[in-house]
């Protein structure tokens, strides 16, 4: 395989600590799992972090740093039988390390596998996951491993990264890159080392330029997703399904059931039109009638049962009663509103106090500290902070103008006028 073919997150994977972006809390110096490899003697841990953030690179700096036999295995792909077999071999090999990836995957009986050899420290385990380890991992193995917890990359570690891979990659060199706009970059990595790096590679690709300015425009070009549309009879089909939704939102039952009878006679797939209906409660009627998308997820589930032309009675009856609804569309702003953010500060930490905290593990890490339970307060209400700091403060629902909406927003204004604004 020649070196333009290997990705390129695989051809920065780190050598050493030195390298290594992020998870200073382990790896700088004086740091808890520096020591123990400085020291040429690790206990049997598992690392717990998002995806890109360097488990497996750490695994393999541990092993290269130690120079001991070194074995990896893939929870996906293998089992008992492989477990044993790097255990029985290993007995000749003292100090041999084991990793395993997604060892979360690995259910009861070939974790047990592990138990002995662990135990006795014929191999040193790594393991690396994803998930909770005190829900994934058996309390008995997990007790037997030092648990560290990975933090996903920040802002300035990736665009760390980002520079370094144009500066020292041989294969990025070539293509004259000019790293203009990097929110783009990061915000759709999340975090993840391995998604952002391959994300600038396909971006790098995807431009046939003697020289490539990477901007936040480009990227979302390049990484944005396109959904074919079914197109069962040309233009009109959309056009009627276009006026049929519209003309429900505008509260006007009998366009509305003329357009739906339009989709009939054409033979419109009955899931098709109860699924926009769906939809159309939600969007466009929520909180100021939430029983319309009862009455809409009803119809949804009736029409399928009974499907034409006895579904037809079902479609109309649902059909004129979403039009003559109260309308809001505050439930559709609200999250249009907080996906904004999302894609604007990436993925914000949750506060610890509202962490779930059933185990021990957890509750030594601080989760769930200070949490106000609400219910041991007047009317119910703590008022603390539920959102991140970084968005402290920002109103995403604001209630309809519609008679069951200002109920909520009286509501919401006992307890958040302050904050809120309402």
């Amino acid at each position: 395989m020649s070196i333009s073919q290997i990705p390129l997150a695989e051809r920065l994977r780190p050598q050493t600590l030195e390298e290594l972006a992020g998870q200073q809390h382990l790896t700088g110096k004086g740091s808890i799992l520096r020591t123990a490899i400085e020291h040429g003697k690790i206990p049997s841990i598992i690392l717990w972090g998002p995806p890109g953030t360097g488990k497996t690179t750490i695994a393999n700096i541990i092993a290269h740093a130690l120079q001991l036999p070194f074995y990896t295995l893939s929870a996906i792909s293998s089992g008992v039988k492989e477990v044993r077999e790097v255990i029985q071999e290993a007995k000749e090999k003292p100090g041999s390390i084991l990793f395993i990836d997604e060892i979360h995957r690995f259910n009861k009986g070939q974790q047990d596998a592990l138990l002995g050899a662990v135990e006795k420290g014929t191999i040193t385990l790594i393991g690396a996951t994803t998930e909770n380890p005190s829900f994934e991992v058996n309390s008995a193995l997990l007790s037997r491993c030092q648990v560290y917890v990975l933090k996903p990359l920040d802002k300035k570690e990736l665009i760390s990264l980002l520079q370094n891979a144009i500066t020292k990659d041989e294969e990025l060199k070539k293509k004259n890159i000019e790293l203009k706009e990097t929110e783009a970059l990061i915000n759709i990595s999340g975090g993840d080392a391995r998604k952002l790096l391959n994300l600038l590679e396909l971006v790098c690709n995807s431009a046939d330029k003697n020289k490539i300015v990477i901007t936040d425009a480009l990227v979302m070009d390049v990484a944005q997703k396109r959904i074919a549309l079914y197109d069962k009879q040309g233009e009109q089909h959309y056009d009627i399904i276009s006026a049929f939704i519209k003309s429900m939102r505008g509260s006007d039952p009998n366009a509305a059931v003329y357009w739906l009878a339009r989709m009939i006679e054409g033979g419109e797939d009955v899931k098709f039109i109860a699924r926009r209906m769906v939809i159309l409660a939600s969007e466009d009627i929520g909180n100021a009638n939430p029983n319309a998308l009862l009455l809409a997820n009803a119809t949804f589930d009736a029409v399928n049962k009974i499907g034409y032309p006895e579904s037809q009675l079902i479609l109309s009856q649902c059909a004129a009663y979403l039009a003559s609804s109260p309308k809001s569309n505050s439930s559709l702003k609200a999250i249009v509103s907080a996906l904004e953010a999302v894609r604007k500060y990436g993925d914000l930490a949750v506060p610890f106090h509202i962490r779930n905290a059933p185990t021990k593990l957890m509750k030594d890490l601080d989760y769930g500290k200070d949490y106000d339970y609400s219910h041991d307060h007047e009317n119910n209400f703590s008022q603390q902070e539920y959102l991140p700091k970084e968005i402290s403060g920002t109103k995403f629902y604001d209630p309809g103008k519609n008679t069951r909406e200002e109920e909520l927003r009286k509501f919401l204004k006992t307890l958040w006028k302050e904050k809120y604004g309402y």
